[in-house]
């Protein structure tokens, strides 16, 4: 995987993927979109971060987020993918601003915003989308169900003209965004909400843990 470009050597950047959302909890979809997406686009790694609040979602039922961030290092385990917090530390709410300061942060990354099929269909309800678009590239994940509403939403009417063909995937450190690339991938039933359903307390195991951001390396409380 990618290993012709694993860290800043001779003016090649590392290539990561961010994967944004509750992780409420994370489970086997997310690691496995998330090795697909790795494997497609010559990802050195895949960074999940772990949302402090999602604005979109409501509180109740929303785990803490040393939980959600411990069990997601737990799925996320020997594999190239890294769970942060990092939004706790940066300060930042919304998707945009934390793409701004992530990119001011790491300069020598190159990074390439993940979604699924679902975000795309309410992608136009996130604070300044179109900003987002032209921070970075993006990927979009098929997900079952979704394909259709994605299609025909809002962003995706904007968005379509800067789609790029799927074969060209592996050269998306040098388009100029907005660039979107749409990846097939096999269809994965696994969801948070069916996690909860069958373990609601899920998260008890975590609360007396200390956990340490893998990225920042802070404790997270």
């Amino acid at each position: 995987m990618a290993a012709r470009c694993a860290r800043w050597h001779g003016g090649m950047m590392t290539r990561i993927g961010l994967l944004g959302g509750s992780f409420n909890p994370a489970h086997g979809g997310h690691r496995a979109i998330s090795l697909f997406a790795a494997k497609a686009l010559g990802l050195d790694e895949v960074w999940w971060l772990v949302s402090p609040g999602n604005p979109l979602k409501p509180r109740a039922g929303m785990a803490p987020l040393p939980a959600r961030l411990a069990h997601a290092g737990t799925v996320a385990r020997r594999a190239p993918i890294r769970a942060t917090a990092i939004e706790a530390q940066l300060g930042t709410r919304y998707t945009a601003d934390t793409l701004r300061a992530l990119t001011r942060r790491y300069p020598r990354n190159r990074f390439i915003w993940l979604m699924g099929a679902d975000n795309l269909a309410q992608f136009a309800q996130w604070k300044d989308w179109r900003g987002i678009a032209r921070q970075m590239p993006i990927a979009v994940i098929a997900r079952p169900g979704y394909d259709d509403a994605a299609r025909g939403s809002v962003a995706m009417s904007w968005l379509r003209r800067f789609v790029l063909p799927a074969c060209q995937k592996a050269g998306w450190t040098n388009w100029r965004p907005p660039a979107l690339v749409l990846l097939r991938f096999r269809p994965d039933p696994r969801s948070a909400t069916l996690f909860r359903q069958a373990n609601p307390l899920w998260h008890r195991e975590y609360e007396q843990a200390r956990v340490r951001d893998p990225l920042t390396r802070r404790l997270i409380v």
